[in-house]
């Protein structure tokens, strides 16, 4: 696997890792999104520092104007997520290959705080070739081919995904494109819809997460 603190301080990053290049940011994200609950600062500053623990981020940033080596990292924290709106760093995909990620917390107006920690389609095509036309073509064949790289990327959320749960806790957790807000836990009866499922789910229940992949 990269060792990303290495690529960091050496600058030697891929394409698909660089801050700078604008096309990386572009596409929409790619997301694991965590319903923590009712707007709670408390309660997001918990998830943030537990995201910190979890991920393979060597450091965030505040930035993406800069490439990491030119700028001071700021820690995953609330202070530094309510300063900058979004936090940005560097992980490795499951197959060792470096991307750029974020972090931005979305809190409903009466509702939710959504967590969302996101993989940008942009460098994600970089990585992966296979996210190309992602999420697009939309008839069946195509939307299964999506399944080849999805399932290992999505697998690794999730188990961010309960490792996340064991230290913060949360509601809900969904797996796929821009998904927060799509369903609430409060929509479910402990399952996912019994349809053929376009996003994965992470539900928690007797203090373990349940997890059902995407199926199309």
């Amino acid at each position: 696997m990269a060792d990303l603190g290495r690529l960091v301080h050496d600058h030697a990053v891929t394409e698909a890792a660089a801050f700078t290049l604008a096309e990386n940011w572009h596409g929409g994200f790619y997301e694991l999104a965590l319903e923590l609950g009712p707007t709670s600062d408390a309660r997001l500053a918990r998830a943030l520092t537990a995201f910190g623990e979890v991920v393979a981020v060597p450091a965030w940033y505040g930035s993406h104007d800069r490439e990491p080596h030119e700028q001071a990292a700021v820690g995953c924290t609330f202070e530094s997520l309510r300063r900058y709106q979004h936090l940005r760093g560097i992980v490795a995909l499951p197959d060792g290959t470096p991307v750029v990620c974020g972090m931005v917390a979305i809190r409903e107006d009466g509702g939710s705080d959504w967590l969302d920690f996101y993989l940008p389609l942009g460098a994600l095509e970089r990585a992966v070739p296979q996210v190309a036309a992602f999420p697009y073509p939309v008839d069946a064949d195509g939307a299964l081919a999506h399944l080849t790289w999805r399932w290992p990327i999505d697998d690794w959320l999730a188990d961010i995904g309960r490792r996340l749960h064991a230290r913060a806790g949360y509601s809900l957790g969904l797996i796929g494109e821009e998904v927060s807000g799509r369903v609430y836990a409060a929509d479910l009866d402990g399952e996912p819809p019994p349809e053929q499922r376009g996003i994965g789910y992470l539900i928690p229940a007797h203090g373990e997460v349940r997890y059902w992949r995407a199926t199309q």
